[in-house]
């Protein structure tokens, strides 16, 4: 390695990532790859004053291309509940620093606490400096009712320490008509909802969806009555056109965003990465992303493809780390907007081949947690994924490297989910099901995955079971 080495060079020989970089970051032990590393450090420090804004077109809100989701909170030790303020504290004034103003967290994110310690980090700011944004997340029945409803509102607003809220969303609109008449309007929480909009306590109204096309359809026919102020939908270049073909329980991309535009109605972005399925492509295809833009994470791609579009208000990110909020400031600081010949590259290219790789379309956004009997859901089906993606599935004892994938995965599994906590425990409850975004059916795919280490434990593999697996 060059003494004076290039930032070109440095992202040619580690790769541009986020998680790439920390876990460079973690493994250096030469100086020469620490001085290397403190070199790249500084030479992607995202600059102040040229993050990418848009204008809401309903009251002129300036605001952030790039939003800060406070759904995945820095921990202080390997228990993810114990959440570190100071750390949450800090990459909160850095992304205001660097023109972040778009908050956005709900009563349920981080087992509840989200808001708490969104509200410590923001009230340490002027109010005028951001946008915040909760939602009524009324999912549990025993919340339809008006006061629980009423409370659950009011309560976002304590512990926020705020007496406005600048973004109100009905949570999670689409698993039916039904719900959503009685989450909102049977019970009269929608009608209160738009008085305090009128009030001014609630500065915008809308809704955020995960289910089904009718149900979005519907609830969007509903603006002449309600005035949906803005929408926010899951969009990235996997779900613009393969959300469906994926999922036949989810809806494309192209198409919700497609509708908004139709009416006017602002849409803010969730999972442009998919919860990091994005960011962590196999290899072949992160190189190849690389390879056309070597000074630029993987990530990069889907953050500007997400913002490219004019409709939208702001990308939400779920920014656990300061490395993955610097590298997502770089996209938007300023956005430089894809090409439609690389937008087609996305398309055709990339997504396709995502596709078909027929991985288990879950973000890891802990909707489904806590499992009542303690399975760690979301980890299972990483681990899955992740062994898939890079081609380190164990498929047929005749294959040469059976043996040595067959106790890598097994070891790897036991050490990203405790034995008590597999697949193997799951009892088909079905409780975690209909609190899915993505819609997939949870104990069938858990019964599938036990079913394959189960084959893989006693050595009963063929290609049948890699296949249910």
């Amino acid at each position: 390695m060059k003494k004076d080495i290039s930032r070109r060079s440095f992202l040619k020989l580690f790769g541009g990532g986020t998680l790439a970089t920390a876990a460079v970051m973690a493994g250096c032990k030469s100086k020469t790859e620490s001085k290397a590393v403190e070199e790249y450090k500084q030479q992607v420090e995202p600059p102040v004053g040229k993050m990418t804004y848009r204008i809401n077109p309903n009251n002129q809100d300036k605001v952030s291309l790039l939003g800060y989701g406070m759904m995945r909170l820095p921990s202080k030790t390997e228990n993810q509940d114990d959440y570190d303020q100071e750390m949450i504290n800090k990459q909160v004034d850095y992304a205001i620093e660097h023109g972040v103003n778009y908050f956005d967290t709900s009563p349920v994110y981080c087992q509840g606490k989200s808001e708490a310690c969104t509200g410590i980090a923001l009230s340490r700011h002027k109010r005028s400096e951001y946008f915040v944004a909760t939602k009524l997340s009324n999912f549990n029945h025993d919340f339809w009712t008006f006061e629980k409803s009423k409370e659950m509102y009011l309560n976002s607003m304590k512990q926020l320490q705020v007496d406005y809220i600048d973004y109100y969303l009905l949570h999670a609109v689409g698993g039916g008509m039904d719900e959503f008449n009685g989450r909102y309007v049977d019970n009269g929480m929608l009608e209160f909802l738009m008085n305090e909009r009128k009030a001014g306590r609630i500065r915008n109204l809308g809704f955020s969806f995960h289910g089904k096309q009718e149900v979005f359809d519907e609830v969007l026919a509903m603006h002449d009555k309600y005035h949906w102020d803005f929408v926010q939908i899951e969009l990235n270049y996997l779900d613009w056109d393969f959300a469906n073909e994926i999922n036949n329980r989810n809806v494309d991309a192209s198409y919700l965003y497609g509708e908004l535009q139709k009416k006017g109605i602002p849409a803010v972005i969730m999972e442009p990465l998919l919860g990091g399925r994005l960011a962590n492509l196999p290899q072949y295809m992160a190189t190849e992303l690389k390879q056309r833009n070597p000074e630029r994470s993987v990530a990069s791609w889907a953050f500007r493809y997400a913002g490219t579009p004019e409709g939208v208000l702001t990308v939400l990110s779920g920014m656990t780390y300061m490395e993955h909020l610097k590298d997502n400031l770089l996209s938007y600081c300023p956005l430089v907007p894809l090409t439609k010949t690389e937008q087609e590259y996305l398309h055709k290219d990339v997504a396709e081949r995502i596709v078909g790789l027929e991985n288990i379309p879950c973000n890891d956004c802990k909707y489904c947690m806590p499992c009542p009997y303690g399975i760690d859901i979301p980890a299972i089906f990483v681990h899955y994924n992740k062994c898939k993606n890079d081609g380190t599935l164990p498929r047929l004892k005749m294959d040469d490297e059976y043996f040595k994938l067959r106790r890598n995965y097994l070891i790897g599994l036991d050490r990203a989910v405790p034995k008590m906590r597999q697949a193997d425990h799951c009892i088909s409850c079905g409780q975690c099901e209909p609190h899915c975004p993505q819609n997939i059916r949870i104990p069938r795919e858990l019964r599938k995955i036990s079913e394959f280490v189960e084959a893989l434990k006693q050595n009963k593999i063929d290609n049948e079971d890699e296949k249910k697996a």
